[in-house]
């Protein structure tokens, strides 16, 4: 099957090595991966910020991009949630894009959902040894149904200890353009997190969004945290963390 990678902003700009354990694992689940060269951003700061008709623009973008192949992936719940989930309704007033946004929906997936139930990769290429606790990443979570999917994953990998914090749940404070509008309840949230990560001792925090992680490892770090590392679920599993 031929897999599109949507790589996401974060990815590309802060962490480009996400993007290449992706395209590995993808690789490993017998995919042709295409990475199409023209991609942007998927519109979601546009759109949370009520600018629906730059969100629109870049949703017509990308949906031109995309549409061309079997499946697209991205290793971010939110953004696959926006082109999966809002793209349709974006794009409602406009019958012939509302029709390519509808029939290209259901072929995109966040990385670890695509992986557990739809490429079904069995054996993972990572060698991770230590502990890790999980964070579920809001929009994944709430609007994918992301939870046990990147857990399973990990319980593939002998080497992995998979230790649940309190409230793992919850958010970490991040949201896109809520961190930068709210940046006193953005960092009281994501010290809460961080504690409540503290609390299982585990040698890494792992998540499947990149703004999350980014958001609590600058917060880990202002604790004084130097030692516990701060991992997207991708490069555990491909093993380039």
């Amino acid at each position: 099957m031929r897999v599109a990678l949507f790589v996401t902003c974060l990815v590309d700009m802060m962490r480009p090595s996400i993007g290449f354990a992706t395209i590995r694992l993808l690789e490993a689940a017998g995919c042709e991966v295409v990475v199409p060269e023209t991609q942007t951003c998927c519109g979601q700061p546009a759109f949370n910020s009520g600018d629906r008709a730059s969100a629109a623009l870049l949703a017509k973008k990308v949906v031109a991009e995309f549409e061309g192949y079997d499946y697209v992936v991205a290793p971010s719940g939110s953004c696959a949630d926006q082109i999966r989930n809002e793209y349709p309704g974006l794009l409602s007033d406009e019958p012939d894009w509302h029709r390519r946004a509808v029939a290209l929906s259901p072929r995109v997936y966040e990385l670890t959902d695509f992986l557990a139930n739809v490429a079904r990769l069995e054996i993972l290429p990572g060698d991770f040894r230590g502990s890790v606790t999980y964070h579920d990443s809001c929009a994944g979570l709430r609007s994918l149904g992301i939870r046990r999917q990147p857990r399973d994953l990990l319980a593939r990998m002998p080497g992995v200890e998979l230790r649940e914090m309190p409230g793992a749940e919850e958010c970490c404070g991040f949201g896109g353009t809520f961190s930068v509008k709210f940046g006193e309840i953005s960092a009281a949230i994501a010290e809460k997190k961080c504690a409540n990560a503290a609390t299982t001792g585990a040698d890494a925090i792992v998540g499947g969004d990149l703004g999350c992680l980014l958001n609590i490892e600058g917060k880990l770090r202002r604790m004084g945290d130097e030692t516990t590392r701060v991992l997207h679920v991708a490069e555990i599993l491909a093993g380039d963390e």
